[in-house]
C-alpha cells in the first residue's frame, strides 16, 4: 500500500477557463514551490545545514625554513612551518573550527623500513601537537596513527618479503600513539587498516593512564585512487612508487565489508568512526550511520578537493557552490563531521553570511 503523502491529489475539476484560477479544492492544492519561493523560507525548512562546528581542518606541517610551501596538486593548500601552523590554527579556531588533523612532512633521511621516527617523542608531529596545544588550547587535535609518513617504502605498516605485517605493525602503532598522547593529542586516528589495532591501542592507552584520549578509527578506508595529491603533500608518493595498499585497505567494490569493519572497531572501543574517501562512498556513509548510530566522520580527500579546485580554476564549475553542495551531501548522508581542506575557507564564508 502506498503511503498517504504519495497518493495523487484528487483532481475533481481541472477545467477552469484559461487565465482563471481554479476554484478552492481544485488541482493543485499541494504546491511544493511555495516553500522554495524566498530565501528565508528555504532556510526555515532546510533539512540539513553546514556549520563551522561540523568541520575538521587537515593541515600539513614541515620542518623547513620556509613559512609556507605551495602544493601544486592541491591549489590553495600549503605545507606550513611550525610557526605558520600555530598562527593559522589560531585563526581557524576564531572562525569556529573545532579541530585540526595534523599531518607531518617527514624528510627522507628520517624514513626507514621500520619507521623508528614514528615513535620519537620529539618528531615533527609531536612538536606540532605541543605547539598547537600551548598556543591554542581550546582547539581539538587529531593525529593519524599510521606509519606511511615514516617508512622508506611508503606503506602504512612494517614489511617483510613484500608482505605487510599486521601484528608487528600494531606494536609500533601503540608506541606511536603513546608518544602522541604524551605530546597532548586529543584524538588518535588509526588509519592503517591493520586488523585488531583499535582494541590493542585502547588497551595500551588505558594501561598508560590515558583513558582520556579518544580513538577515531578510519574504519572504512578504501584503497582509492583519490589519495594521490595527499601523497604528494606528505612526500610518500615517491616512496610507494608503483606499489599499492590493496592488501590492507578496502576494495572499492564492497559495502557489506565496510559494515563488518566498523562493527569490529566499535566493539574494540572506537569512540568515533570514519568513512574515507567521501563523495564516491556516500552509500557507505549512509549505511554506516544507519547501522551504528554513533559519531561518524567523513573525509573529503585530496583528490576530491583537487578536482573541484581544478574545475573551478578552468571556469568549468562554480567553485564555491560546488564545494558547499559537496559538503551538504555528506551531512545528508549522515556525517556528523567532515574533514575538508576547505574548512577555514568555508568557516570564513559562513561567518560572513
Amino acid at each position: 500500500m502506498s503511503k498517504p503523502f504519495l497518493r495523487p491529489v484528487p483532481t475533481p475539476s481541472r477545467g477552469a477557463p484559461a487565465g482563471q484560477p481554479a476554484a478552492p479544492g481544485q488541482y493543485p492544492r499541494v504546491r511544493m514551490r511555495r516553500n522554495r519561493a524566498e530565501g528565508w523560507v528555504r532556510a526555515l525548512v532546510a533539512e540539513n545545514r553546514i556549520g563551522a562546528e561540523d568541520l575538521v581542518w587537515p593541515v600539513f606541517v614541515h620542518g623547513g625554513a620556509k613559512a609556507r610551501e605551495a602544493i601544486p596538486s592541491m591549489p590553495g593548500v600549503e605545507r606550513l612551518s611550525l610557526g605558520a601552523l600555530v598562527d593559522e590554527v589560531g585563526r581557524a579556531r576564531e572562525l569556529g573550527v573545532p579541530a585540526v588533523a595534523v599531518f607531518p612532512v617527514v624528510p627522507p633521511p628520517l624514513k626507514s623500513e621500520t619507521a623508528e621516527e614514528a615513535c620519537n617523542p620529539d618528531n615533527l608531529a609531536n612538536r606540532a601537537i605541543r605547539a598547537i596545544k600551548s598556543a591554542v588550547p581550546e582547539i581539538g587535535i587529531i593525529c593519524d596513527v599510521a606509519l606511511d609518513p615514516y617508512t622508506s617504502h611508503g606503506h602504512d605498516g612494517l614489511m617483510r618479503d613484500n608482505r605487510i605485517l599486521n601484528d608487528e605493525t600494531i606494536e609500533v602503532l601503540c608506541r606511536q600513539a603513546l608518544a602522541q598522547a604524551e605530546a597532548g593529542v586529543d584524538i588518535v586516528a588509526p588509519s592503517d587498516m591493520m586488523d585488531g589495532r583499535v582494541g590493542v591501542l585502547r588497551q595500551a592507552l588505558d594501561g598508560a593512564g590515558r583513558e582520556d584520549v579518544r580513538i577515531l578509527s578510519y574504519a572504512a578506508k578504501y584503497a582509492s585512487a583519490f589519495y594521490g595529491p595527499f601523497r604528494d603533500a606528505v612526500g610518500s608518493k615517491a616512496s610507494l612508487g608503483k606499489g599499492d595498499k590493496r592488501t590492507y585497505q578496502m576494495d572499492p567494490a564492497n559495502t557489506d565489508e565496510a559494515l563488518r569493519e566498523c562493527a569490529l572497531d566499535v566493539a574494540e572501543g572506537a569512540d568515533m568512526i570514519m568513512v574515507k574517501p567521501g563523495l564516491p562512498y556516500l552509500d557507505v556513509l549512509w549505511r554506516v550511520k544507519q547501522e551504528f548510530a554513533m559519531p561518524t566522520l567523513v573525509y573529503q580527500v585530496s583528490g576530491e578537493y583537487a578536482m573541484l579546485r581544478a574545475a573551478a580554476e578552468r571556469g568549468w564549475l562554480d567553485g564555491d557552490k560546488t564545494l558547499m553542495e559537496s559538503l551538504i551531501a555528506f551531512k545528508r548522508a549522515g556525517a556528523d563531521a567532515i574533514l575538508t581542506y576547505a574548512a577555514v575557507e568555508v568557516a570564513r564564508r559562513l561567518k560572513a553570511g
